[in-house]
């Protein structure tokens, strides 16, 4: 069978992190991964043999010449810059990449007749919490940059939902971390910004010293809780919006993640039980903005997809991910 015959699936930043796993998984569940990506943040090693087409997915007439030849059912859209605090000097950065070009998307797919869209939001719509765990109903007052462009897409979702017939599945992700489970795929950020790769990348020795920012929060242990979710969970909650809207389930919004949060000491703490090395700590100041404890409530997403996340536990997902951090840097 060609890989023509098989339903194509349009993967925006199919070339990183999250993405190149969602490639992965598509090609082994019988749909041709159609991987668009303008390489600023993207590696083309990471999507094997996928099609890949280098471009912006704000450049109409690109994407539209890909959407005839393809003729996707669905786009899936992992193309956003997603650095909080670059958002914050940068918001010029963020308010094109994350919204203007992702209009001039949806209005491609528009015009091509593709009315079926997955989104990649985030937790920062939410802002600072006020109740945890959190459910897709709670408030949506984001207090940065990042936050705010997630957002301003979600509600033009919705209004192109009412108007021209899109029908979109948004995510609202939480923290995405580990590796695949065979180890030839991983996070590959250029700074890395992300505590367990961080963390691991001291255990590795590639870093010194693992920073903590603040530990006296008012947490069970004073230090910061976050909901980790496994990528290969949040691609394979990702494999189940697609066959929902394949059968023409309406727009909605999904928070996936594990519903237990973790600590960045309970963090630090797994790695040196998965690696058996020290971890050395240093405590700096707390972040401006970085509220205590964020931790999803995913009941919609297990009861409505059917989601179950396979790699909960927090070793396991440490255990992926060193995987991936010894093969990158072995010495």
């Amino acid at each position: 069978m060609s890989n023509t015959s098989l339903p194509s699936v349009v993967v925006a930043g199919g070339a990183g992190y999250i993405g190149s796993h969602m490639v992965r998984m598509l090609a082994e569940n019988g749909y041709h991964p159609v991987v668009v990506d303008n390489m600023a943040t993207g590696h083309a090693e990471a999507v094997a043999s996928a099609t890949l087409r280098q471009g912006d997915i704000g450049d109409r007439a690109f994407i539209g010449d890909l959407l005839r030849e393809f003729r996707p059912a669905c786009v899936m859209h992992f193309a956003a810059a997603s650095l909080v605090g670059e958002s914050v000097v940068a918001p010029a950065k963020y308010w094109r990449n994350n919204l203007v070009q992702t209009l001039s998307l949806l209005d491609t797919m528009l015009e091509c007749g593709v009315k079926q869209f997955i989104f990649s939001s985030t937790a920062a719509v939410y802002g600072d919490p006020v109740e945890v765990p959190m459910t897709e109903l709670h408030p949506r007052q984001p207090i940065n940059p990042y936050g705010q462009s997630k957002l301003a897409v979600e509600n033009a979702l919705a209004d192109y939902g009412e108007a021209y017939g899109l029908r979109s599945i948004t995510f609202r992700y939480f923290n995405a971390a580990g590796a695949h489970p065979d180890g030839t795929l991983g996070e590959l950020h250029e700074p890395e910004t992300h505590l367990i790769p961080l963390v691991l990348q001291v255990a590795s020795g590639r870093r010194e010293v693992i920073a903590r920012f603040g530990s006296n929060f008012p947490t069970r242990d004073g230090s910061c809780i976050r909901d980790y979710v496994h990528v290969q969970d949040l691609c394979d909650a990702h494999l189940l919006a697609l066959r929902k809207l394949g059968e023409g389930a309406a727009s909605t919004v999904y928070n996936p993640g594990n519903g237990e949060g973790h600590s960045v000491n309970e963090v630090i703490e797994a790695a040196r039980r998965v690696t058996g090395h020290p971890i050395p700590l240093r405590d700096d100041p707390p972040r401006a903005g970085d509220p205590p404890v964020l931790v999803a409530d995913a009941a919609r997403a297990r009861g409505e997809l059917g989601w179950t996340p396979k790699y909960a536990a927090l070793d396991t997902i440490i255990a992926h991910a060193w995987q991936w951090e010894q093969r990158q840097h072995k010495h």
